[in-house]
């Protein structure tokens, strides 16, 4: 009987990391509140991971959205909003359109600011409609989550987390308003750390750091003019006068899709985990019609062109153009686009519906990638090594081809003023030019050397926030200082005061010690006169 013991032991030890592997782990109680759009794609999955692991998840949405639709992975819980599909697809096409709308300087200024508030309006009618679901309210109350998963660039999934007392994990770009570091009291130089819309890089000349300067002072007044709605309605739902930024201020976890390949390098505090890639996958094989298409580009290769989800088709002048400088390379050009074809499309163009981007870019025949420069494209140029040719048109996109185009892995276009020849002579730079090859590679490579798919680092510190209701440990304890304590300005006070009045006492003694022995040798030198009188 003696040797079944070992054997028993070896077995054990052998199969107990297989379950775990597995995800033999007691489930929990997930409540999500995503943001409609693109955003959601990466955060369906680690949803369908935490759904893989036993966990059950409640996907909160409107009845009437673009991408937030049923599966197997979680149960959709809907509400009602004040608005149709046709609607909203129309909000969405006018959006778009607005895009390549031609404005000069400084009305480029307004209009990017029409835009932020486009998008934040348009949402903001489904967190008015969801906290005014009585029927949903209380089926959240009656569910015992153990924590809540949201994209806080919508503070709705912020607002439910404290009614409802659950830990919370954020699921966030880094946009608007570096909001992660302002909430978070994480230290944010304007000295070296560009901000938002400037599209400067960290290396930055004394007029940049001034205008960076200039740029910071006005982020926290934009945070309260986009998100001044959500603080009367959050008011309005607890009962309570309420403080936005001191609500955001109870996330356990911020999940940051970006990493210091691609950001400059910060300081960030203990509760931000970096999952930059998160949305990148080993390419699969193409289908038939793909595989086609990219065998008979021969030797030249082929480019990748989308705007990403949101943008599919273009205004017709300016569909002219590009398509006029696609017929001027060897390549075969691969563009999503859903609109009426332009007149001068040439025979290496294809015009596709919808494209296996991923998969297409990991192919080895790919050249280059134009894209608009949206977080998820950029991720999966880098992860599959293909130079990007970048046109951004809202947001954070400005920043992020930058961001590309200083680490000499892309050249960034206006998308308004370029020209034929320019997207023209971009395409041949970043496909004839080996350093752009180079550049991506590298990237590419330091991407990849990571001990942990950041996918898999997303699934933990969820389940972590799970297990243990949040993460209070890794809370610094500048949430608990006024803006005065914060920056020490009371202790520079107290010092300066001690200073003042030591020099006040030090000078007062040097004063009266001069006057008694001046005052002293005047008597002496009288009473020396008198004598000799």
């Amino acid at each position: 009987m003696a040797p079944l013991f070992p054997t028993f032991y070896l077995f054990a030890a052998g199969i107990f990391p297989f379950l775990l592997s597995l995800g033999f782990v007691e489930g929990g109680r997930l409540l999500v509140i995503p943001q409609d759009g693109s955003h959601w794609l990466s955060m369906r999955a680690v949803v369908e991971k935490l759904s893989e692991k036993g966990h059950e998840i409640v996907v909160l949405a409107p009845e009437v959205n673009l991408l937030l639709k049923e599966s197997e992975h979680y149960t959709r819980k809907t509400y009602a909003v004040p608005y149709i599909q046709e609607d909203l697809d129309q909000s969405f096409s006018k959006f778009a359109n607005s895009l390549f709308r031609e404005v000069s300087f400084p009305y480029t200024i307004l209009a990017e600011y029409r835009n932020n508030m486009y998008v934040v309006n348009m949402f903001f009618h489904n967190c008015d409609s969801l906290l005014q679901s009585r029927e949903i309210i209380q089926y959240l109350e009656e569910s015992k989550f153990d924590a809540l998963f949201t994209d806080p660039a919508l503070p709705c999934g912020v607002i439910l987390a404290e009614y409802l007392s659950i830990p919370s994990v954020y699921f966030f770009r880094g946009f608007p308003c570096s909001l992660e570091h302002a909430i978070s009291k994480s230290p944010n130089p304007v000295s070296y750390v560009p901000r938002c819309y400037t599209s400067y890089t960290d290396h930055m000349t004394f007029t940049q750091r001034v205008l960076n300067l200039v740029v910071s002072t006005l982020e926290t007044p934009l945070f309260k003019d986009l998100y001044t709605k959500y603080q009367d309605i959050a008011s309005k739902f607890l009962q309570r006068d309420v403080h936005l930024p001191t609500l955001y201020r109870n996330g356990s976890i911020w999940l940051l899709r970006y990493d210091f390949v691609f950001e400059y390098p910060k300081p960030v505090m203990p509760n931000m985990v970096f999952i930059g890639g998160i949305n990148c996958e080993e390419g699969k094989n193409l289908s038939q019609e793909f595989e086609s298409i990219v065998n008979a580009s021969g030797e030249h290769g082929f480019v990748v062109f989308s705007l990403g989800s949101m943008v599919s088709e273009i205004p017709m002048k300016k569909a002219m153009q590009i398509a006029e400088a696609f017929g001027t390379i060897p390549q075969t050009v691969l563009w999503r686009y859903t609109g009426e074809a332009p007149p001068n499309l040439a025979n290496n163009t294809k015009l596709i519906k919808w494209l296996p981007q991923n998969d297409l870019l990991a192919h080895p025949k790919a050249r280059a990638f134009i894209t608009h420069g949206g977080s998820h494209g950029i991720y999966e140029g880098i992860c599959n090594g293909v130079p990007m040719v970048l046109m951004p048109l809202f947001g954070d996109q400005m920043d992020n081809a930058k961001r590309v185009e200083s680490r000499g892995a892309g050249v960034t276009l206006n998308v308004l003023e370029m020209t034929s020849k320019d997207l023209s002579d971009a395409l041949n730079a970043v496909i004839n030019d080996k350093s752009y090859k180079e550049n991506i590679m590298r990237l590419s490579a330091l991407h990849l050397d990571r001990p942990i798919h950041p996918l898999d680092l997303a699934v933990y510190w969820v389940e972590f926030v799970m297990r243990h209701k949040g993460a209070q440990h890794l809370r610094p304890a500048a949430h608990d200082l006024n803006w005065i304590q914060y920056h020490s300005l009371d202790v520079i006070a107290f010092l300066l005061a001690v200073v003042l009045i030591t020099s006040f006492i030090s000078l007062k003694c040097c004063l009266f010690c001069c006057r008694k022995c001046f005052c002293k040798k005047g008597r002496v030198s009288k009473l020396s006169k008198s004598k000799a009188e």
